[in-house]
């Protein structure tokens, strides 16, 4: 499978500074960058892209909620209306900063709550699609890989919009597909090596090892990496290495 990297970046604000973006980013493939409303600011976004740009890395839009305070991890009461509204303004923001480099939107993932929300909820998802397609139905919209993918396709084609499936390597997921929930102790997994072993499996064979142990098919266009710190940036370089190596296969 030709599975390309993704990874949350341009979060840092003002004086703040957050993850290691320029260290990552030429081990990555697609740069999912803040948009203002979690996270960033103009010139942030600016060195963002330009970074991109160098590195040859596709640039998604991580648009959330407008929860600068929460970084956009609390879920908002928003209004369809209200949705399209603030994903129109977080999209054009970042686009019109990419033109200025001759660069442009590729998808977009929203980020945080609005992800999680997205994915449980079809009034935000629809809200999401029609966002997009109002602004440019050659955007792709990035999901959370799972068992309804089709269901998830069938509502974003009749917008015109289709779907990028992304799975979490350093997440356990259910037997039956599905993210098993970060209030369980072992919905995360930190050891290096196990996440390095499945993302082969996902490389290899298309499957992913479920928190009992079982191998099940799942989607997987692009693994999410997190590079906020040494470790992470290590973990990505192996990651990219064996990215790049299944992909000469294919050809």
């Amino acid at each position: 499978m030709n599975i390309k990297l993704n990874c949350d970046m341009g979060e840092s604000f003002g004086i703040y500074q957050m993850g290691l973006d320029e260290a990552i980013m030429p081990y990555i493939d697609m740069a999912n960058l803040a948009c203002g409303f979690h996270a960033s600011d103009p010139v942030t976004m600016h060195r963002a892209i330009s970074q991109a740009k160098e590195q040859r890395v596709k640039i998604g839009a991580h648009p959330s909620y407008p929860d600068l305070v929460g970084f956009g991890r609390r879920e908002m009461l928003c209004t369809s209306e209200e949705i399209v509204a603030f994903m129109l303004y977080q999209i054009g923001a970042l686009a019109a900063l990419c033109q200025s480099y001759g660069m442009k939107i590729h998808y977009v993932k929203p980020h945080g709550a609005l992800y999680n929300t997205m994915m449980q909820n079809e009034v935000v998802f629809r809200a999401i699609a029609k966002a997009i397609a109002k602004y440019d139905r050659d955007i792709k919209l990035m999901i959370l890989s799972s068992p309804k993918n089709d269901h998830y396709a069938m509502l974003a084609h009749k917008y015109g919009v289709d779907l990028i499936y992304e799975v979490f390597a350093d997440r356990a997921y259910t037997d039956e597909g599905f993210l098993v929930s970060r209030q369980e102790q072992e919905a995360v997994i930190h050891n290096q090596n196990d996440v390095l072993n499945r993302a082969k499996l996902l490389f290899e064979e298309g499957m992913i090892e479920t928190i009992n142990g079982k191998k099940i098919p799942l989607k997987a266009d692009t693994i999410c990496v997190h590079g906020d710190n040494a470790a992470a940036l290590e973990l990505i370089k192996v990651l990219h290495q064996l990215s790049h190596e299944y992909s000469y296969r294919l050809y």
